[in-house]
Formats: structure tokens, C-alpha cells, sequence
């Protein structure tokens, strides 16, 4: 929650985010399975969720795959440097690959940081991984006009908003 937020969470809607802080349970209904546990109905707890969302108290919820689990052992941040007027066309098309689980422009911070495209690729080894990045200077062509990759080297810790127990 921002600081200058005035909203109160109520019993249920701490409850809520209480059970589903660690993660949501992997089941084919999973707000079905958080209603079970806290002894409340689907429709209930689905309107919370929708509420809080509203609210901007939880900003996005989605998945956070573990890719060494998954078998992607070569994960590299790409970062392009592309002309600022063409950002926003690149970004789609990279955006849209495959390979590429998040794609984002960012500030430069010239004269050392001169990349305004990034994007997170993954590849099951290094070769995989290297061909992907020349299939994105491929389809970026001469707006390509330098670029890196800053490849993982662990996992960090993913976590979201916790808030304690109060009980």
C-alpha cells in the first residue's frame, strides 16, 4: 500500500491478502481454494480481489515463473539502444516474441548508459539465448544502433507486498 493511501483494510481484506501474500494456490480454481481456507465464498473473495485492485492497495497480480526450474537456464537482460521515436513500435514487436517474458522502455543515462529498450530473454542454454538476441537485432534492423546483454548469474528473491499476521 502507498504511504499516502488513507484506505483501511477491513478483517476479510487482510485475511485475503494474508493467504494469498506467498502466492496463490496452484489448483484449477485458486480463488475457490483461498475461499475454502478462510471459510468464505468464491464470489466474495473474487469482489475483494477486484476491489483491492481498484483501489491500487494490490497493484497486479500474476505469475512469477522460477525459470532454472523450468529448464531455462540462460536468462539475459537485453538492453537495445533505439531511436525515442520508434520505442514504442520496437517495443511491440519484441514485446511480442516468444522468448521474451517482459520488454520495457527506460530512461538512458547518457553518457554511460546510452539503452532505452529492454528485454528479458530466455533460452534453455547459452546458444539459444545468443541466437535470440540476433533474432531481435534482426527484426529491430538499423534502428538497432547498439546493444548488451547483462546475463543472470542467480535469482533473486521474488516477493510482493507482506503484511503481518493479526491475529
Amino acid at each position: 500500500m502507498r504511504n499516502s493511501d488513507k484506505t483501511t483494510l477491513d478483517q476479510i481484506d487482510r485475511k485475503i491478502i494474508e493467504a494469498t501474500q506467498a502466492g496463490f494456490p496452484i489448483t484449477a480454481k485458486p480463488y475457490h481454494s483461498i475461499a475454502q481456507l478462510l471459510e468464505l465464498e468464491p464470489d466474495l473473495v473474487i469482489e475483494r480481489i477486484g476491489k483491492l485492485l481498484e483501489q491500487g492497495i494490490i497493484r497486479r497480480i500474476g505469475v512469477v515463473p522460477n525459470h532454472y526450474r523450468l529448464g531455462y537456464r540462460s536468462n539475459g537482460m537485453t538492453v537495445w539502444d533505439v531511436p525515442d521515436e520508434k520505442i514504442n513500435e520496437l517495443g511491440k514487436k519484441v514485446g511480442g516474441l516468444d522468448f521474451v517474458s517482459h520488454c520495457y522502455h527506460r530512461p538512458r543515462h547518457l553518457p554511460d548508459w546510452p539503452y532505452n529498450l529492454f528485454a528479458m530473454v530466455h533460452g534453455r542454454d547459452q546458444q539459444t539465448t545468443d541466437n535470440y538476441v540476433s533474432e531481435i537485432a534482426d527484426i529491430l534492423g538499423d534502428a538497432n544502433r547498439q546493444h548488451t546483454v547483462l546475463y543472470s548469474t542467480r535469482i533473486l528473491k521474488k516477493t510482493g507486498m507482506r503484511i503481518g499476521n493479526t491475529q
